[in-house]
């Protein structure tokens, strides 16, 4: 076994200092490799940094087009205002329904049961009546979050949209060869053959 294991060592450290020349690249450099542009350098480098590719190339593309500034701007300000508009509403609404669910947890500690089923059921009534005085409110609220969610959905469809032909180029100015594959299965299969003959 140890006999095996040296002459295995032995035959990688002998062929990996045959390899340590320098070879051409197996891809050839190419014009966004050499153009500084800041869209393929996002490209290059953000998936090895975790980064949300289709993200940071919109950002890039945000930098240079003043349509593209607008459109974030805006859809930035209606999110904060939607959040304003239904905070300002449900904060009153929450504290209603804070109300009516502390009322009953107190009036369970209520020892004379006709007296607690009297305040319960004016607890009740005072409830039922909020709730159908606000549906509409609560309904118009329910599709504000609905159109935002709506909203977010399609702004983000169209990042995509707008980044696939970005990648596309990077994909293009890259075609990826079979080149270096096929000499680096012809050295395993070498090393291979090599090993098999070793005793």
């Amino acid at each position: 076994m140890k006999k095996i294991l040296f002459a295995t060592t032995l035959a990688l450290s002998v062929l990996s200092c045959r390899e340590s020349q320098p070879q051409n690249p197996p891809i050839l450099e190419n014009a966004v490799d050499n153009a500084e542009s800041s869209v393929s350098s996002i490209v290059k480098s953000d998936y090895s940094r975790g980064g949300n590719l289709v993200n940071n190339i919109y950002g890039e593309l945000l930098k240079n087009d003043k349509t593209l500034q607008d459109l974030d701007k805006r859809i930035a300000d209606i999110s904060n205002k939607t959040n304003i508009v239904l905070n300002e509403y449900t904060n009153i609404i929450d504290k209603s329904e804070n109300y009516y669910r502390d009322a009953k947890n107190l009036s369970g500690s209520i020892t004379d049961s006709i007296a607690k089923r009297e305040i319960e059921k004016e607890i009740q009534n005072s409830a039922d009546k909020y709730s159908l005085k606000n549906q509409t409110i609560k309904d118009l609220i329910k599709k504000i979050r609905t159109n935002q969610g709506a909203l977010y959905e399609q702004y983000t469809i169209f990042k995509i949209r707008k980044t696939l032909p970005e990648i596309e180029k990077y994909q293009n100015a890259h075609p990826l060869k079979t080149d270096s594959l096929d000499h680096f299965i012809n050295k395993q299969n070498k090393l291979m053959e090599e090993l098999k003959k070793l005793k």
